[in-house]
């Protein structure tokens, strides 16, 4: 019979080297005392969880500042975890490319991450301008406050829609952040019927969003491609224009991955 106190300090251990690598991956180099801070534990730990990594090939220390980074073995491994995201990512590039030459705006690729109910970016073109929203790859952000996690969601059944909702943490984040599950659902609902996702000043202050789905071989939702503009730039005459770019897209990107539409 295995010792339960043994099993604490195995997590406590694991969770202690996570907390080492979030701090790696956010600053880049970090010395011994602030990572014994981030990781809530003593230098001596932290410096034998280091020299682990070193050992193994993840870290490595400066010699001159004797701080610590991530080598590009970390990396390695998660580039070989997405090699089931090649083949969307190969299928979406191309129409982000048009859809990023077409509007000069930000766009944006994210898949749905269901551990913690958020939506992932994974791919993205800059905009042309100087002022515009700036995302990062590996952000995650909520559901119900983007286009990108609208259009991950709408294309599921009502059922499947209302569990996913009453899981939710429906947190306030910009002027207009739906927080009324009811409100949620029928503009999931609406999503759907239109064919895009859209939000403006949901996720922040400022932000207009759309979004379309990108559908596997299977009719499955598996990503969504997005277009965001300052709200200042955004040109109410084109919407409609913005919109056949968009879906137009998405459904580029999903009839690369074999999505053929019901008839």
């Amino acid at each position: 019979m295995s010792d339960p106190s043994s099993k604490t300090e195995n997590v406590a251990a694991v969770l202690k080297v996570f907390a080492v690598v979030e701090a790696l991956v956010e600053e880049k180099r970090v010395s011994l005392a602030d990572l014994a801070q981030r990781a809530m534990t003593s230098k001596t730990t932290a410096h034998r969880l280091l020299q682990t990594m070193v050992d193994l090939g993840y870290v490595e220390q400066d010699p001159e500042t004797e701080k610590y980074g991530l080598t590009l073995k970390l990396f390695s491994l998660g580039a070989r975890s997405l090699n089931e995201q090649a083949d969307l990512l190969r299928a979406a590039d191309k129409a982000m490319g048009k859809l990023s030459r077409a509007t000069g705006e930000s766009i944006n690729l994210g898949i749905l991450d269901d551990r913690d109910q958020k939506v992932v970016y994974i791919h993205k073109y800059d905009s042309a301008y100087s002022l515009s929203m700036k995302s990062t790859l590996g952000l995650r952000n909520p559901l119900h406050s983007t286009s990108l996690g609208k259009a991950l969601l709408a294309w599921r059944d009502d059922d499947e829609l209302r569990e996913r909702l009453g899981k939710m943490e429906l947190i306030k984040l910009a002027p207009r952040t739906i927080t009324d599950r009811e409100e949620l659902f029928a503009q999931l609902r609406l999503t759907r019927d239109r064919g895009f996702a859209e939000e403006v000043e949901e996720s922040e202050a400022g932000v207009r969003c759309m979004a379309a789905p990108i559908f596997n071989y299977m009719g499955k939702p598996i990503a969504a491609m997005s277009i965001s503009f300052p709200l200042f730039r955004f040109d109410e005459g084109r919407k409609s224009e913005y919109v056949n770019l968009l879906t137009t897209a998405g459904m580029t990107a999903s009839s690369a991955l074999g999505y053929r539409p019901k008839s």
